[in-house]
């Protein structure tokens, strides 16, 4: 009885340490988000200035059941997702390649390095002369941000593979595509899934620039038209759903790494 009554104690514990572990990354925001509430409703703060979270939940609300909402996040989220699809699959390809063979390095690395040190925003006045307004304008803009990222890191990911195993690779009469398969790809995959992540941040601060210019559609759309009406509630709410969206990549992010790296710690447990 005693064991059974420890083992439930031990569960508990666990659970209760799961649980906390869960709602810690939270506490912060939800102290903020209730200081600001108490603090507009205490009027320490003018609701004019910052409205009330209350207030944009409810802006929120609205624009949702118009329509409007939805249709705007589906636009930026297509824009998005387009954006770094393109750049994330140019920038892996040319990793791959230049980490990979000696001659494409020499030939592509350093011209690749010199772009990747422009500012890419920068070069907005750019794609707006040579491709207008419209979508590709703006997905072009993502895919350059997202490209580098992901470009270095898949390039340094490779490059830094234990000769080792290479040589060991190479005494068990691996093939070239074995030695990619198993050996090269499986070590680089950790550093290529950090370029992931730090690009799905350049992404969304990339798509936000790009849709507050000459842009009819989508979040950062949404926020330069409710600024130009002093409507800050939406402008918050415009805020804190690219805070979320971004929120939400990262967690997927971190979702694929806990996959794709689930065999070093079935190896670490061993």
């Amino acid at each position: 009885m005693e064991n059974v009554a420890e083992l439930g104690a031990t569960t508990n514990h666990h659970r209760l340490r799961f649980a906390w572990q869960k709602l810690l990354p939270w506490l912060i925001p939800i102290a903020i988000i209730g200081f600001w509430q108490l603090a507009v409703n205490m009027n320490w703060i003018s609701s004019s200035l910052l409205p009330a979270p209350l207030a944009v939940v409810q802006d929120g609300i609205a624009l949702w059941q118009t329509g409007e909402l939805p249709k705007n996040i589906s636009i930026s989220l297509y824009r998005a997702t387009a954006g770094f699809i393109l750049g994330g699959s140019i920038g892996f390809i040319l990793g791959l390649l230049n980490g990979l063979s000696q001659t494409a390095r020499a030939l592509f690395d350093s011209s690749i390095q010199m772009l990747r040190n422009i500012p890419h925003l920068s070069l907005i006045p750019v794609v707006i002369i040579a491709l207008g307004i419209g979508e590709t304008a703006k997905i072009s803009l993502v895919t350059v941000g997202v490209m580098f990222p992901i470009y270095i890191n898949t390039f340094h990911g490779i490059t830094s593979i234990d000769p080792e195993l290479l040589e060991m690779g190479h005494a068990y009469g691996l093939s070239k595509r074995a030695l990619l398969t198993k050996i090269i790809f499986p070590g680089a995959l950790p550093t290529i899934l950090v370029g992931v992540r730090y690009a799905l941040g350049v992404m969304w601060t990339t798509l936000i620039v790009a849709e507050t210019i000459s842009s009819s559609s989508g979040i950062g759309y949404m926020a330069t038209n409710a600024q130009e009406f002093m409507n800050m509630d939406t402008v918050l709410l415009c805020i804190v759903i690219y805070a979320l969206l971004g929120k939400l990549s990262d967690l997927i992010a971190k979702a694929l790494e806990s996959i794709c790296l689930a065999w070093q710690k079935e190896g670490s447990v061993k």
